[in-house]
């Protein structure tokens, strides 16, 4: 393996409408007394990241004064409008074009994920010479997912939204967990070429991977064993669950 320099993109803009509570960016309510993106913040930073770009969007003052204070090393990049991953993420291109390296991208609403299934698939993309790595998981239920697509290589060839799949698609039980890695040219190149084509008009960046594929680019899974390592929080209720599976695995840790 030969190490690159890498960047962490933390997607952070969301509003968490199902929150209940429309004042607080859903990635500022709290995980055992730190705010869910700072959780993240400390993954990325954990994993490797010499740089750590957050895109901010709704109540966004509220999260970078926050971050400022507590994790200053950390820079912002703002979504103006909700239009979709792909276009979060065309917001950070200004602050990395001059970056050479790798990309990490990461939700700032799920702090579950162990640093060490994350150098995980940063080895696994860098011994593979890997264009992109995507973290998955196997669900019995992986209604509402994005689904992952492999041909006989185990390779993906494509990612495609649940709205968007087919019936045959919408049987495959490999899902999108949104974080990724990804070599930082192929991407951002494949950035400037997708379209909002589909069922919610908007800038999905698993289309990356639709290009990549026409461009026969290396894209590999990284399974994850346990779902719960991926767990995003829509919901309240969501929520108070990861504060229990956060707490049995402290547990866990110190036993």
């Amino acid at each position: 393996m030969t190490p690159r320099s890498l960047a962490a993109i933390i997607m952070a803009a969301g509003q968490g409408k199902r929150m209940k509570n429309p004042d607080m960016a859903k990635v500022m309510h709290t995980l055992d007394g730190l705010p869910l993106v700072q959780h993240v913040v400390r993954l990325a930073r954990a994993a490797g990241a010499e740089r750590i770009i957050v895109i901010v969007g709704h109540q966004r003052h509220s999260v970078i004064e926050y971050l400022r204070a507590a994790e200053p090393d950390v820079e912002f990049a703002v979504q103006e409008q909700q239009l979709g991953t792909g276009h979060a993420v065309q917001q950070a291109i200004p602050l990395l074009r001059d970056f050479d390296g790798d990309i990490l991208i990461l939700s700032g609403d799920a702090p579950m994920t162990r640093v060490r299934t994350v150098r995980d698939a940063i080895e696994l993309h860098l011994d593979a010479g890997a264009d992109a790595t995507v973290l998955t998981a196997v669900l019995p239920d992986p209604t509402g997912y994005g689904r992952v697509l492999r041909d006989e290589a185990g390779r993906i060839v494509r990612i495609v939204e649940h709205k968007d799949a087919s019936d045959e698609e919408r049987g495959v039980r490999e899902i999108n967990s949104g974080m990724y890695v990804f070599r930082k040219d192929a991407l951002f190149d494949a950035l400037a070429r997708i379209t909002n084509d589909n069922a919610q008009g908007e800038y999905y960046l698993p289309d990356v991977f639709a290009i990549f594929a026409r461009e026969h680019r290396v894209m590999l899974p990284c399974v994850v064993d346990s779902f719960d390592e991926l767990r995003g929080v829509n919901t309240v209720e969501q929520l108070q669950e990861l504060e229990l599976l956060y707490a049995a695995l402290r547990r866990e840790e110190r036993n």
